[in-house]
């Protein structure tokens, strides 16, 4: 009976080096850089060159790989180096940050509290978002105490259409002293009103 050979796998692709993919971060070449971005995520010393890419990346799905190389590179470092795109003029760049930080439970724990505190208002009503990815306690702590001590109304707004999904019991405080705060404004006493008969009316299914 004649032997049958099996036959020969195909080598697999040599991983490019740290070099290459920096490199890659940057050619003119879209697919080049899309290859580059992905290998990105196996190389934690990557996180410098992704975010120094990103802003002047125009191709979609390249943003996206770098982005997704980000999470994947999990340390507080690559989380911090897309906080500054939150401040982009570019909104595609700004929703690309948020979605990024919102699928990294390392920048919900750690960087929440700095981005709830943020100066510019804009962040702060992004980075309200990120207390979904939070457990409920913790998201239903740290938006009480951004409602008591938030003055600017969309602010406010931002993180009462949160607590109106995520929120239990122990924001009705906060709510009602929101509510006191700012009597005159229609649209967010109703938002107020809504968030707390969702809450209670959860509370009393549970």
């Amino acid at each position: 009976m004649p032997l049958v050979r099996k036959p020969t796998q195909p080598a697999g692709h040599p991983k490019a080096s740290a070099g290459e993919v920096f490199a890659g971060l940057t050619s003119a070449n879209a697919e080049e850089r899309w290859s580059a971005a992905r290998a990105a995520a196996e190389l934690p010393d990557a996180t410098g060159a992704l975010a120094a890419a990103l802003p002047q990346e125009t191709d979609s799905r390249v943003r996206e790989a770098m982005f997704t190389s980000l999470t994947r590179i999990g340390t507080r470092e690559s989380a911090a180096a897309m906080l500054p795109m939150l401040r982009s003029d570019d909104a595609a760049l700004r929703t690309g940050a948020l979605d990024a930080l919102c699928s990294s439970v390392l920048a919900a724990h750690e960087l929440l509290p700095q981005l709830l505190s943020d100066p510019d208002v804009d962040v702060r009503i992004l980075s309200c978002e990120l207390a979904r990815s939070l457990p409920s306690a913790e998201a239903n702590r740290s938006l009480s105490a951004l409602l008591d001590r938030e003055a600017e109304i969309n602010v406010c707004a931002a993180a009462i259409e949160v607590l109106a999904e995520v929120g239990n019991h122990t924001a009705l405080p906060a709510l009602e002293r929101c509510a006191q705060r700012f009597p005159q404004v229609p649209f967010l006493t109703f938002a107020i009103r809504l968030a707390t008969d969702r809450i209670t009316a959860a509370g009393s299914r549970g």
